[in-house]
């Protein structure tokens, strides 16, 4: 079984090395101190297990997540509790709390080790940041990606947001990007300065130049850029209340 360490400190992850030397036919590839060179690794090695820490600089262990194009089993090792149950919630293999006991360790690597010998498949699970995300959190950055590059982008780069069947393109002073999540997590996450205005948009109030009338209770936002939005009736009622009309 190919493993891929990923913590920030190296304390941790020479514990897990070492914890890991109790089992036989088990292989760490590969140790990585940040998100970025996890996903570098991911995509080289294709481990079977991935012990990954929460709280990393740069790209945390759930932004990470978010760009792996497969599905892996991960083993969370964290001193932070409050994401716990809802990454069971969504199949995470386990949860450590740190600090972590050898057997705790133990039993955590069985379960692994149960599930890829009982599955043929081995249908890994796919854990991503919008899964864990708590409900009064609000984002103040989107990590995308644009060919090879990870780009982290700040809110309030961020110009709209448009539906676009299971992806959302977003579209921001730094260009456009395809992330599959959905709209609903976004309208929920964003800070109050972005404003669902139809079902397919959603838009950063500053960007706002204008809200036209199309024809009798039809109408469009016309963003700085010169861009034009559609707005639904709910979407129009929304903005009326925000901005005073």
């Amino acid at each position: 079984m190919k493993v891929i360490i990923i913590d920030d400190e190296k304390l941790a992850r020479d514990l897990v090395r070492n914890f890991l030397q109790s089992f036989e036919n088990i292989e760490v590839i590969d140790e990585c101190e940040n998100g970025f060179e996890g996903i570098k690794s991911i995509n080289v090695h294709n481990p079977d297990l991935i012990f990954l820490d929460i709280q990393m600089p740069k790209l945390n262990g759930f932004e990470m997540l978010e760009l792996l194009e497969n599905n892996y089993n991960i083993i969370f090792t964290t001193a932070y509790d409050q994401y716990a149950l809802k990454a069971f919630e969504v199949n995470a293999v386990d949860y450590l709390l740190k600090p972590f006991s050898r057997e705790r360790f133990a039993e955590a690597v069985k379960k692994v080790i149960e599930k890829i010998s009982n599955s043929k498949n081995n249908d890994k699970q796919i854990l991503r940041h919008s899964d864990f995300i708590q409900s009064d959190e609000k984002l103040n950055r989107i990590v995308v990606k644009k060919g090879s590059k990870i780009i982290v982008l700040p809110i309030d780069l961020i110009k709209y947001l448009e539906a676009q069947d299971d992806y959302i393109n977003i579209i921001s002073s730094e260009g456009s990007f395809l992330k599959q999540n959905r709209m609903k997590y976004y309208e929920e996450h964003l800070p109050n300065s972005f404003i669902r205005i139809h079902r397919s948009y959603i838009v950063n109030l500053s960007e706002i130049k204008e809200i036209g009338l199309l024809e009798k209770d039809n109408h469009i936002v016309v963003l700085k850029s010169g861009g034009k939005l559609p707005v639904s009736k709910s979407g129009y009622i929304r903005l009326k209340e925000i901005i005073r009309l």
